[in-house]
């Protein structure tokens, strides 16, 4: 912490560490805290894995983000790219799958993309395994988000309690019923 001159300590802002959803994130706080790019999870953090629901008020809190600056880049290791694909150019945001969260290489392609330091991009994702320990092997900051409700993968029965946030109950969810516009991306 820095003191000034006269003593006053100066004031240090902080960002949550978890959160129920994307747009509960304070753009103006990220800011202050000298975030310029964010990395998003595509699964279970914007739109659940069976196409079922969407993060309510995501697209609105990602184009409000963009107009005050900010810069995005999905990594999904979701293995259908069309998904990605379709979510990219719906968005407009760069992106890349799969992208084998938790390993480097694709958290420094999208902090290259950016073109600013680790230290500037946080990263946003559902999972402590994959999100959050790539975040870390990188330098970046982290922000976990609450998973949209999915069929739960074998590993989720196993470890989600540990890696994962569930859902609040009674939270609110978006349908997502456009998943016929995937079919240009196949």
């Amino acid at each position: 912490m820095k003191w000034f001159k006269f003593g006053i300590k100066e004031k240090r802002h902080h960002l949550p560490r978890r959160i129920h959803r994307l747009a509960q994130i304070e753009i103006d706080q990220i800011k202050i805290c000298g975030i310029k790019g964010i990395i998003l999870d595509l699964d279970n953090t914007i739109i659940s894995e069976d196409d079922r629901y969407l993060s309510p008020y995501a697209e609105d809190w990602i184009t409000q983000a963009k107009l005050a600056g900010l810069q995005f880049f999905i990594l999904s290791n979701g293995k259908r790219r069309y998904r990605v694909k379709y979510w990219s150019h719906r968005l407009d945001i760069p992106a890349l799958s799969p992208a084998k969260k938790p390993f480097p290489p694709a958290f420094r392609q999208a902090i290259a993309y950016m073109r600013f330091p680790a230290k500037n991009i946080l990263v946003v994702g559902d999972s402590l395994h994959t999100d959050f320990v790539g975040a870390l092997l990188c330098g970046c900051g982290f922000i976990q988000v609450a998973t949209l409700p999915h069929p739960p993968r074998w590993w989720e029965k196993l470890a989600g309690k540990w890696v994962q946030i569930h859902y609040p109950s009674g939270g609110e969810l978006w349908d997502f019923d456009d998943a016929s516009g995937y079919k240009i991306f196949l």
